[in-house]
């Protein structure tokens, strides 16, 4: 199942069209906050149904593809992992029952969105939290669960081509028993529209000061290295070359180092655990209120112990109601399973991302409630 369900979410010729003809299917149970999984003794979906959008999200969208279809063998479920950008843009056109995006909707989007609903705006909840590894690849020092200590103005003043080798005094202030190589440092970033990239640059901003001074946007800033697109590109890039430093969602780390990042007086690495503490303890954006919105404020500035702040909460886009009632139907039935004890279980085996709390999955569940199927 698997395998079949990894060949539909590769696909090229995916088209990325929500397909009009779909198979009748009953209804479906309602969402609710228990965790269960909304299939459980609920007549089966059929159909073809689209998502695209945030690349971080692929490992955990692969495994519950496969976990849900085996509940809907009927439910044909694609996911083309576009990047947030692209995602959002596709679905705004209407072509996707859903996206998956690493940045909140911004207004405009929100506006733009009441074209393709049946009624009211777009909304975004959390399904997915996961840290946000930043990669490096140095002979010698680099290598899986190898770790090298920067605070945010160290990582600032790299990422802006300030500190340009990796025996920077800076740098080796921060790792006194570390070898450290004269070896020129290659900042390898995202080249599509990214909202991994807006999530690590909203941590660099409000941890860097002065240090980092570009807008905060899902593109990269400055001329700075070289680009990748989406997550395996920029993990392939840096696996690449020696010197080689980049961000990404943890999940596609593999062999390479990462960097702890400076809490309090302590260097954290990342952990599923020590990313939850960061969301568990940050408020909602109070500037999203539209309708069903649950938006977090990340706090990256946080002094809690093990907290690890370089955090990626990425969000999936629906409409509180759709033009065919089948998608409803599905949207409805898959957001409950993705956000559901199961579901989010399921994530954090397969890309060890952070299941989310019972508190936070309260508010999201009653967004997904409103979905409106008939």
């Amino acid at each position: 199942m698997r395998k079949n369900a990894l060949t539909r979410v590769l696909a090229v010729g995916c088209g990325l069209t929500v397909m009009a003809a779909l198979a009748a299917c009953g209804d479906n149970t309602a969402a609710n906050t228990s965790g269960s999984s909304s299939s459980e003794g609920a007549a089966k979906l059929s159909g073809q149904f689209q998502g695209a959008g945030a690349s971080s999200q692929q490992s955990a969208v692969e495994a519950w593809i496969a976990s849900y279809q085996q509940k809907n063998p009927d439910a044909q479920i694609a996911y083309n992992p576009t990047g947030s950008g692209a995602g959002v843009t596709t679905f705004l056109t209407g072509a996707t029952a859903w996206a998956g995006s690493d940045a909140a909707l911004s207004a405009d989007e929100v506006k733009q969105s009441a074209s393709v609903c049946a009624s009211g705006t777009a909304f975004d909840i959390p399904v997915y939290i996961s840290p946000i590894a930043i990669v490096f690849n140095l002979k010698g020092v680099s290598g899986k669960d190898k770790h090298i200590n920067l605070d945010g103005q160290t990582i600032a003043k790299i990422f802006d081509g300030k500190i340009t080798t990796w025996n920077d005094d800076a740098i080796k202030s921060q790792n006194p028993k570390v070898d450290l190589p004269s070896t020129p440092i290659t900042v390898v970033h995202r080249s599509d529209k990214s909202g991994t990239t807006k999530n690590f640059l909203s941590y660099v901003k409000d941890t860097a000061g002065s240090d980092w001074n570009y807008e905060l946007g899902e593109n990269w800033p400055n001329e700075v290295g070289q680009g990748a697109k989406g997550t395996d590109g920029v993990i392939n890039t840096v696996s690449q070359a020696d010197g080689t430093i980049g961000y990404a969602d943890a999940s596609k780390a593999g062999e390479l180092g990462t960097a702890a990042v400076k809490v309090g007086d302590a260097y954290v690495p990342y952990s599923a655990d020590a990313a939850a503490k960061v969301v568990d303890a940050s408020p909602l954006d109070k500037t999203a209120t539209e309708k069903n919105r649950v938006v977090v404020a990340l706090d990256h500035n946080i002094k809690e112990a093990n907290a690890y702040p370089v955090v990626l909460v990425s969000y999936d886009i629906a409409c509180p109601a759709y033009k065919d009632a089948k998608t409803a139907q599905f949207v409805k039935s898959w957001l409950t399973y993705v956000v559901s004890d199961e579901g989010q279980k399921v994530a954090a085996d397969s890309a060890g991302s952070a299941p989310m709390s019972d508190a936070l999955r309260q508010k999201v569940t009653a967004s997904i409630n409103a979905i409106a199927t008939k």
